[in-house]
């Protein structure tokens, strides 16, 4: 499966953005969707992740109430909507997904087989 990230861009504190993960090769359904994201000099963290099904749905607590992840598997996409942007969440941001043997979220970045290219994300203040 290939995964094209997109949706990233400069923005202001405060201000929103909806990223997209679309999928193509394979049937998205199959597979638990997870979004990361690395800062420079950091290491990669998760952001969200979702259940194949969607039934599930993982968001740590730095971005809890801001971020949203979401899919829809008839278009094979997913997306991560951000609110209350701030300078710190400043990253690329990935999508990936894992093809789980239950249908559950996945937070370990070496839990994903498949991922996309990246899209940069800049708050600035």
């Amino acid at each position: 499966v290939q995964l094209q990230a997109s949706g990233g861009g400069l923005v202001q504190t405060g201000d929103s953005l909806r990223l997209s993960c679309a999928a193509s090769g394979g049937s998205f359904s199959r597979y638990t969707m997870g979004w990361f994201r690395q800062a420079p000099g950091k290491e990669r963290e998760i952001v969200g992740s979702m259940s194949r099904s969607g039934g599930r749905t993982y968001v740590p607590d730095s971005v809890k109430g801001r971020f949203t992840v979401s899919r829809d598997n008839a278009k094979n996409t997913g997306y991560l909507q951000m609110n209350s942007l701030k300078p710190e969440d400043t990253a690329v941001y990935y999508c990936a997904v894992s093809q789980p043997l239950i249908d559950n979220v996945r937070v370990r970045s070496t839990d994903y087989s498949y991922w996309g290219q990246g899209t940069l994300v800049t708050v600035s203040s």
